[in-house]
């Protein structure tokens, strides 16, 4: 699954082995040494030769009459040639500083500096020497980063992920626009083929048709495929879980499929109980059917959520976690804080918060957020930035305020949506810790729990910018969390629909060649100008150039 092997990934990196040290590498012989010195000045000796043979050859090839011919030439030009030579300048120029602009705004780079690194440099020479042996020290080091970055872009699986019947697809029907993308929807798939199947699949007809249709990208080939395993099997709980999700269209609907799904999987989970021990195929199907059964509680629990059934899910979210404790990995907490706080049970956000926000358990928006939130509960009606400009700030905002940049420093895309600075869209399936995506998902459920405490968000505002100064830049360290990955742009382009805007921090400066086109397409564009208007003038100086 998407977010179930993070320990997998922390115990790897842990036992992994130490880099090389740079002292070790052996020395060079002299053939080496002299090969490396001949490649240094090679580039040199080739022009000295050039200029030599350009010398000796002054005499056959005419060079000064030539010269001097074409100077004749360029002296008898008309001020209408350099009119037409600058504007078409002006107008090539134009149009790559405006494809520049576009490339750079959908994806991230430059396409001149892209082209030139990965075609111009090669031809040049340019990766002979960037090319490091397996055992240096820098390919280890440019594999740790690698490492790193992985675990940091790690994507995870949104807790509170939407329906697709109930509400993706409504939202298709509405506005025609497709919310989920084919990376989002990709990786749904190998969650549900890890999640609801397992290697005894083919004992039963039923679950070896289920297992065909979670590999099926067509929906509804999915579900005739799910139809086709209840004709088999009646109590085929994946079969109803997949047409709660994907053919139901209202959460009615779906909390209906979930409650036969419920009755199925508790019958196959009791007896999956009872041959555990028989044998390890025993126990893989085991493990599969908890998965199934946690999954279809987790979805009743959220049915009842939406259906304003609020008590009734948190009880079942409570319930699930004390039953099955080692699945933390799928965040039930997360669900549980937003039910408490749709109930507005803060001592009971606060006691879920004291277990889940340590320093040992990975962090996300929503503990963060909901952490700022209580600490500005407690002040946000009463503050003022005038009054606390004139008489300081109490212990009791300044906790409030430290709280907020320490939510904003973790993920600084959310405060635009809370102050609603960026229109909100349908989440993924799947976020992103610490990036857009999961900006998007946590805003989209808890803007409500902020607008009903008066003045929390007015205290956001004044305040969350402020993160910003504590933060080295650039970004080589961060000041409570790790430094911000640079690779979350990326991955949430994937994760997010084309028509989103996705947001981007730190923010990317322009890259040079956009600069250089915009300054080249308007220096051109005046002397096209100037020439226009004053003809001779402008003659005069061409003349005076040449």
């Amino acid at each position: 699954m998407a977010d179930g092997d993070g320990l997998g990934e922390a115990a790897s990196a842990a036992v992994s082995p130490p880099a090389p040290a740079p002292g070790l590498s052996p020395p060079l012989g002299w053939r080496e040494r002299l090969r490396a010195g001949l490649a240094g000045t090679g580039a040199s000796l080739w022009f000295v030769a050039g200029l030599g043979l350009l010398y000796a050859l002054r005499v056959p090839l005419r060079l000064c009459e030539n010269l001097a011919a074409v100077t004749v030439f360029l002296n008898s030009l008309t001020p209408k040639f350099y009119v037409a030579l600058t504007g078409t300048s002006s107008l090539i120029s134009g149009l790559i500083f405006i494809f520049e602009w576009w490339y750079f705004h959908k994806h991230g780079t430059s396409f001149i500096e892209q082209v030139s690194v990965s075609h111009l440099r090669p031809l040049m020479g340019g990766t002979e020497g960037s090319i490091s042996e397996p055992g240096s020290p820098s390919s280890s080091r440019e594999s740790e980063t690698s490492r790193q970055n992985l675990s940091e872009c790690k994507v995870w699986r949104n807790p509170l992920n939407l329906f697709r019947g109930a509400e993706y697809r409504r939202y298709t029907w509405v506005t025609g626009k497709e919310p989920l993308t084919y990376y989002d929807m990709n990786l749904s798939a190998q969650d549900h083929q890890t999640f609801f199947t397992c290697d005894t699949d083919f004992l039963r007809p039923s679950d070896t048709v289920m297992q065909k249709a979670w590999r099926e990208r067509n929906p509804p080939a999915r579900i005739k495929a799910a139809y086709q395993a209840l004709e088999l099997n009646n109590d085929c709980a994946t079969a109803y879980v997949l047409l709660a999700e994907e053919e139901a269209t209202t959460i009615v609907d779906a909390e209906r499929l979930f409650k036969q799904a419920l009755k199925a999987g508790e019958t196959i989970y009791r007896r999956s109980q009872q041959c555990q021990h028989q044998s390890p195929q025993h126990e893989a199907q085991l493990r599969r059917d908890t998965n199934v059964l946690v999954y279809i509680k987790r979805r009743l629990a959220m049915c009842a959520r939406k259906l304003g059934r609020i008590r009734e899910a948190v009880k079942i979210m409570r319930d699930l976690m004390k039953e099955f404790p080692p699945l933390t990995m799928l965040n039930i907490h997360e669900n549980l804080l937003e039910s408490l706080l749709e109930l507005q049970a803060y001592a009971d956000v606060q006691a879920v918060l004291a277990k889940y926000d340590d320093i040992s358990l990975p962090k996300s928006a929503a503990i963060c957020y909901t952490a700022a939130l209580l600490k500005t509960r407690t002040v946000s009606d009463k503050f003022s930035p005038e009054t606390a400009s004139r008489r300081g700030l109490s212990t009791a905002e300044i906790n409030a305020v430290e709280a907020i940049h320490r939510a904003v420093e973790f993920n600084p895309h959310v405060p635009k949506y809370l102050l609603e600075m960026k229109s909100l869209i349908l989440p993924p399936e799947h976020i992103l810790k610490r990036g857009d995506s999961e900006a998007i998902a946590y805003a989209f459920f808890h803007l409500q729990h902020w607008k009903r405490i008066e003045g929390a968000l007015n205290l956001l505002q004044c305040t969350w910018e402020g993160t910003f100064r504590m933060i080295p830049y650039p970004l080589e360290k961060g000041h409570l969390f790790y430094p911000y990955p640079s690779c979350t742009e990326t991955a949430d382009r994937e994760l997010l629909p084309p028509f989103h805007h996705v947001s981007v921090y730190p923010k990317k400066e322009l890259p040079f060649f956009i600069h250089f086109t915009a300054g080249l397409c308007s220096s051109t564009a005046m002397i096209a100008l100037l020439t226009h208007q004053f003809p001779e003038i402008m003659g005069v100086f061409a003349k005076a150039g040449l």
